[in-house]
């Protein structure tokens, strides 16, 4: 494996009890391009056999946030199993192809998996005016809550998907130590670090078709809710948004307290929390990601904490990493997320 295609792989950078290497990736053929494999997976549907044990989860403003319990046929687990606590991302749910491939490749190494949907993402619009953004670790804490109150006396891990990895590697670093008790190990996949620098990444070029896409489902539920909305937020100014920062200004930073989407996307970049991460934590992204720009990686501060181990493939897209054939595609960032959980969670803390 070429030295060159890890640059932060060393011993300094590797997390607690070191060791873990992740496997060369070779992208599938016919899917060398970052567009196709970000869009192949995301379309994937190849990944049936999971069914779901759904517990609403009533928040303290009267909202609900609704936690999905996967169930992998032919996988009989025990009550003792580790479990894992799925985060999704943008405009997406705990049932994307993606968390799918993510619940059997755990399962396939003994670990249970919870699927964590977004105010607004689990089929049904919520009930407040609040919705969820890439700085909303208060309803994670409610999610890993109901985890160690569902799973009390068992190992667990988190994976935090795009959107969902920043909140993950926020949620992890606002809370340090706390965490090292609480939690095992976690993965980002395809984590954003810098939300303004991201911003500007999806206003170029094709990656412009990804907000487009992102917009339409967003404004759907902004009619849905356009009556609680509108004394809040400039609703029109929302609908009428056509970029990912216009609709934050509009909408994400009024009703979740910031002063505007600079305030937001300062105070919730996950970079701005990575020093105080204590939980070993594997980080995948890919170079040719094109809905994040690779200025964003914050080469630095992964070196400086030993919790972290990052990981570049220069191929992969964004939330892709298909290799293998035609009809014998294989997850390639998904199987390195399971074997690096599994590492830590079948182990006992003093051995």
């Amino acid at each position: 494996m070429p030295d060159d295609l890890f640059p932060w792989l060393s011993s300094k950078a590797a997390p607690r009890g070191g060791g873990f290497q992740v496997e060369p990736f070779t992208p599938a053929v016919g899917l060398a391009n970052p567009h196709a494999q970000t869009l192949f997976a995301a379309a994937w549907k190849g990944q049936r056999g999971v069914s779901f044990q759904r517990t609403r989860i009533d928040t303290p403003d009267g909202d609900f946030i609704d936690m999905d319990l996967a169930v992998v046929a032919g996988v009989d687990l025990p009550p003792d199993a580790p479990v894992a606590l799925l985060l999704h991302g943008l405009e997406g749910s705990a049932r994307r192809p993606y968390a799918l491939t993510m619940y059997r490749q755990l399962a396939q190494r003994g670990i249970r998996a919870a699927g964590m949907n977004y105010r607004s993402c689990s089929g049904e619009i919520n009930r407040t005016a609040r919705s969820y953004h890439a700085g909303a670790t208060d309803d994670v804490a409610l999610a890993h809550a109901w985890l160690d109150s569902r799973f009390p006396s068992v190992a667990k891990g988190m994976v935090g998907v795009s959107l969902g990895g920043n909140m993950l590697l926020k949620y992890l670093g606002e809370r340090g130590g706390e965490m090292s008790i609480r939690l095992r190990a976690a993965v980002a996949i395809s984590p954003p670090f810098d939300l303004a620098l991201d911003g500007e990444q999806l206003n170029q070029g094709l990656s412009q078709r990804y907000v487009a896409h992102f917009l339409a489902s967003i404004q759907a539920k902004l009619r849905a809710k356009a009556e609680l909305l509108r004394p809040l937020i400039d609703l029109e100014r929302a609908l009428a948004a056509r970029t990912l920062r216009e609709i934050d200004e509009a909408m994400t930073a009024p009703l979740h307290g910031f002063a505007s989407a600079e305030d937001y996307y300062a105070r919730a970049s996950s970079r701005r929390y990575l020093a105080g991460i204590q939980v070993p934590t594997l980080i995948l992204r890919a170079a040719d990601d094109p809905l994040i720009s690779s200025a964003d990686i914050p080469h630095d501060l992964l070196q400086l904490n030993g919790a972290l181990l990052g990981v570049i493939t220069p191929q992969g897209g964004h939330v892709g990493w298909i290799e293998g054939r035609p009809l014998a595609w294989r997850f390639w960032a998904q199987r390195q997320a399971a074997v690096f959980l599994a590492r830590y969670l079948h182990v006992k803390r003093d051995a």
